[in-house]
């Protein structure tokens, strides 16, 4: 017998069943309750799916509106996916496709943004890696190089109640000028800093270092040994508009006292290595960020900025927004993109996952095609529309919805 599925959107008591999915899915050591405390201020402000087999969810999705900081400084709307879970005695029967069916066509937005489990699994939906994040290690009491003026005395220790009102601004102000970050409501606030028990898992409370410019949210993990202290300071979240609060901050945090280490996660080209003695005293590994994926690619391409003209036709496969598949003539002049389907023939080739990957400008095109996975049939194409693309800075993107 073959399993009839539906997906809906759900009502706000439907909505509330979606934990249990998740739990059992991402096989989760903590209660439904507290699932649904971290979750409740985004569920009634997003769009909510499930898949269902007759009156059992066995599925779930969220839709969060957000916007997205591109290329050129515009604020693009997305749809951010998130909460997708498959139940676990209902996998491999098609459930995540028909509620991926649902989701694209229904958000309305021209680019979707997603954090993947497994990026392999949404590669097959077209979203592409469009940014990476470096997770740092670094001893504490480390002194920087010669030259780097760092005044850690301006940083000040503040308690969360009055620390929230101050970094909310700074946020805001970091992600007017940086391509990566996301929009938060109040809903992504209160998630983005959940900090229950379990998720302190034996260190401090959030503690919030704020400078005039920046702040960093970190725990502290103490340890003691056989030779004296050896505590862990774990940076949460990371935020500095100058070069003042880039210094000023790291030099706090890597003065704390009874620790060895600090860990971080950053983009790949942050400043942070730069301001040691040897970059190699920092250990260093790469792992997947956002995820991108054109919804309207005809919409989309023309929201960001491009840093050099280009004139090119490209034959995009999208096996599942078909609506993209085709040629488009991309032209770019004065940091602006024109995009008109055409019969022309193709420059290049490639699936609409890559052309997600390239759109923060984090990822080349370029080296895509040296992969093989961009098809070149115009020599110097690929590399004109991979630098037409790129963005100023690493795109950074840290925060995990």
């Amino acid at each position: 017998m073959v399993d009839t599925y539906t997906v809906r959107q759900q009502t706000p008591d439907e909505a509330a069943t979606a934990p249990a999915v998740l739990a059992a899915a991402f096989l989760a050591d903590h209660s439904l309750e507290e699932i649904r405390a971290k979750e409740v201020g985004l569920t009634e402000h997003s769009v909510n799916l499930g898949a269902y087999l007759g009156d059992r969810q066995v599925g779930a999705a969220q839709v969060q509106d957000r916007g997205l900081r591109v290329p050129g400084g515009a604020l693009v709307p997305v749809a951010g996916l998130t909460s997708v879970a498959v139940a676990p005695d209902h996998r491999r029967r098609g459930v995540l496709t028909k509620i991926m069916r649902a989701v694209l066509p229904r958000s309305g937005q021209a680019v979707s943004a997603l954090w993947a489990s497994e990026s392999a699994i949404y590669g097959r939906y077209g979203y592409g890696v469009a940014s990476e994040i470096t997770h740092f290690t670094v001893p504490t009491k480390v002194p920087f190089r010669v030259g780097v003026d760092a005044d850690p005395t301006v940083v000040r220790e503040l308690p969360r109640d009055e620390a929230m009102p101050v970094i909310r601004g700074l946020y805001e102000r970091y992600a007017e000028t940086t391509v990566g970050p996301l929009t938060r409501i109040d809903g992504n606030w209160d998630y983005h800093f959940h900090d229950s028990v379990r998720a302190q898992a034996g260190r401090t409370p959030f503690r919030f270092a704020v400078h005039p410019d920046g702040y960093a949210v970190y725990r502290a993990q103490p340890k003691w040994t056989d030779n004296g202290p050896g505590g862990t300071v774990s940076v949460h979240e990371f935020i500095a508009n100058t070069p003042q609060a880039v210094t000023g901050l790291w030099r706090y945090l890597l003065d704390i006292d009874l620790t060895t280490s600090v860990e971080y996660e950053g983009s790949g080209d942050d400043p942070l290595t730069l301001l040691l003695p040897d970059s190699r005293i920092a250990l260093r590994k790469r792992f997947h960020a956002l995820h991108i994926r054109l919804t309207d690619l005809e919409r989309a391409l023309p929201l960001r900025g491009y840093l050099a003209p280009v004139d090119v036709v490209v034959e995009v496969a999208d096996a599942f927004c078909p609506w993209n598949a085709g040629r488009w003539h991309l032209v770019a002049n004065g940091g602006q993109m024109t995009v008109a389907s055409t019969d022309a023939a193709p420059d290049l080739e490639l699936d609409v996952r890559d052309l997600g990957a390239a759109y923060l400008g984090g990822i080349r095109l370029s080296t895509l095609a040296a992969a093989g996975l961009v098809r070149e049939h115009t020599a110097g194409a690929a590399a004109a529309l991979s630098n037409a693309m790129l963005a100023e800075r690493e795109p950074s993107c840290r925060e995990v919805f």
